[in-house]
């Protein structure tokens, strides 16, 4: 049912509400009884000075009587309908619903948000907790303690007879041992306390560097017009704390400002502008590599273009290196990433990109354009294995009528029921 049809059901429920007599307020407007209770049954259309008249008795504006919940409202309904796969929702009334009872619909709506906030905070917790290699080592290491002074203090309370000298040493140990154990508890402790913050308790130097790009926002115009040097900027940051980090800092961005010298940023907007963002005529254009292109892409994305690119690269062995996250494309930052990416199917074929369009699962299950290709890093000599890293560079789409394939983040988070790539079970596949 049409929304600006549904007027007099939301007459009727605003009155209800109101604890007023359909005969109190048919005489309140000067009309009769009767054909209000039409005008409540959505059998008289109703506007002008008569829907005023009665908006004001009702104490609501008038656009809440005609318009109803907002497209938002109604949108988020949508949402938690599509989400539900036990129950079947009449959407062809979901209009009614909203407008007859908006209290419920925004209850409805809000939970709907929660719920998708509290699977998102659940996927990162569970990436985590569960691939974080400093949570493992620091459980090792309360493990180890508790060991320790579980042997030590059954020796003591089993054994009858000790030397004074070693009793006094099994005490020593017992009292280093248990200052080593709260020592390593607190520290897990205030580590699982930020264990929802992303940029919490970074535990490698690529994640300092990650997070350095991402203050920037990826943007360093000025290390590419090359007026900063390179060496002082990395020493300023904060964020890189290990000297590995502000080295590895120190290689992307040299990286960065060589991308800068082949593809100009206004040179670069001149073309985009003109033929669009096609990362093949871009590397013909400029006569670069596809990753070259794909890496000044994602960097001039944020500012040059409507919506923002992210990108990926791995090594050969399929370890996550780069990471520039956009909404909706979920990267893992501790766990393996999903089997079926292009990213990883470029690594079977170097030097032969791959484009195509992927579903993210998921709740929003939006759609994003793929473009993948595998390059040798360095240069390629007789008689030597090549080493290898592939790109990924991960654009947005408006969800067309094609269906994409399929991909997720990692399989502990995927909801995908049926994967032949899956390694381990889903805690989304039954639900939260």
């Amino acid at each position: 049912m049409a929304r600006d049809t549904l007027t007099g059901s939301r007459i009727r429920e605003r009155r209800t509400v109101a604890g007023i007599r359909q005969a109190e307020l048919a005489r309140d407007v000067g009309i009769s009884a009767s054909y209000l209770n039409l005008i409540e049954h959505n059998r008289r259309r109703i506007g002008g000075k008569l829907l005023v008249d009665i908006a004001q008795i009702l104490g609501v504006e008038p656009s809440l009587l005609s318009e109803g919940a907002e497209a938002a409202l109604i949108s988020t309904l949508r949402e938690a309908a599509a989400d539900s796969a036990a129950t079947k929702p009449e959407l062809d009334r979901i209009d009614e619903f909203a407008g007859r009872f908006p209290g419920w619909a925004a209850l409805i709506s809000e939970n709907h948000r929660r719920i998708a906030a509290l699977e998102r905070t659940a996927a990162t917790l569970t990436d985590r907790l569960t691939h974080d290699p400093h949570l493992a080592t620091s459980m090792h290491e309360v493990l180890t303690m508790v060991t320790a002074i579980r042997s030590t203090s059954g020796i003591l309370a089993e054994t009858e007879e000790i030397e004074p000298e070693w009793r006094t040493r099994f005490h020593r140990n017992l009292n280093e041992d248990s200052q080593r154990l709260a020592e390593s508890s607190q520290r897990l402790v205030s580590y699982l306390d930020g264990a929802g913050d992303a940029g919490a308790s970074l535990t490698s130097p690529m994640e300092e560097v990650e997070l350095m790009l991402a203050e920037h926002n990826y943007s360093f115009p000025q290390l590419e017009e090359e007026q900063d040097q390179i060496a002082e900027f990395v020493e300023a940051q904060t964020t890189l704390k290990t000297s590995a980090a502000r080295e590895m800092a120190a290689q992307a961005l040299r990286q960065l400002r060589a991308d800068a010298r082949n593809m100009p940023r206004e040179e670069m907007k001149a073309v985009i502008e003109t033929n669009g963002a096609d990362p093949a005529g871009l590397a013909r254009k400029f006569n670069v590599s596809l990753a070259g292109v794909f890496r000044r892409l994602s960097v001039l994305s944020d500012d040059i273009l409507p919506r923002p690119m992210g990108l990926v690269m791995c090594d050969g062995s399929g370890t996550l290196m780069l990471r520039k996250p956009i909404e909706g494309f979920p990267v893992p930052r501790f766990s393996a990433a999903c089997p079926k990416w292009p990213l990883f199917q470029a690594l079977n074929r170097p030097l032969h990109p791959i484009r195509q369009t992927v579903t993210v699962t998921g709740r929003d299950a939006l759609q994003f354009e793929c473009y993948a290709v595998t390059e040798p890093v360095g240069q390629v000599t007789f008689n030597e294995d090549p080493l290898y890293h592939s790109y990924m560079l991960v654009v947005p789409v408006e969800s067309g009528d094609t269906q994409g394939r399929e991909v997720g983040s990692s399989c502990r988070v995927c909801p995908s029921a049926e994967c032949l790539g899956r390694r381990e079970p889903s805690i989304l596949v039954d639900g939260i």
